[in-house]
């Protein structure tokens, strides 16, 4: 009688020994599922602010007609951002509460107020759909 008590309890053991890392798996399994959401869900939120429209205003302290870029300062922060621009991009001229007037980019120069609106791209770089050249007026 005890010796079939220990072949069973053996087995036991034994079988449980053998289970036992199929159930780790499975659950690590579902932890793998556990963060696949999330990270979906930071992926999707990146890629919706990537394609959200965005602003960028501030004094022009380089220009490179190369590359297609401006160096834009924000504000008092001095914080610069490189706006990049292509063929697509719409050029304007206005002063505060009238309408905008079409330039070309050669009438955008260095220590002009400007405001971009556009979007950036997956690699963080600001690009303008949109640059307006602001009118002080005197």
């Amino acid at each position: 009688m005890v010796n079939k008590s220990l072949t069973w309890l053996f087995t036991l053991i034994f079988a449980l020994w053998l289970v036992l890392p199929v159930f780790a798996q499975e659950g690590s399994a579902k932890e793998e599922s556990k963060e696949t959401p999330a990270q979906e869900k930071a992926e999707a939120k990146h890629k919706k602010m990537s394609s959200k429209e965005a602003r960028v205003e501030g004094v022009i302290t380089r220009s490179n007609k190369d590359d297609s870029s401006l160096t834009v300062r924000q504000g008092s922060t001095r914080a610069q951002t490189i706006v990049r621009y292509d063929g697509s991009t719409q050029w304007t001229s206005q002063e505060h509460g009238k309408s905008a007037n079409p330039i070309s980019a050669s009438d955008v120069q260095d220590n002009d107020r400007v405001i971009c609106t556009g979007h950036y791209d997956d690699k963080g770089e600001f690009h303008a759909t949109l640059i307006s050249k602001r009118l002080t007026q005197h």
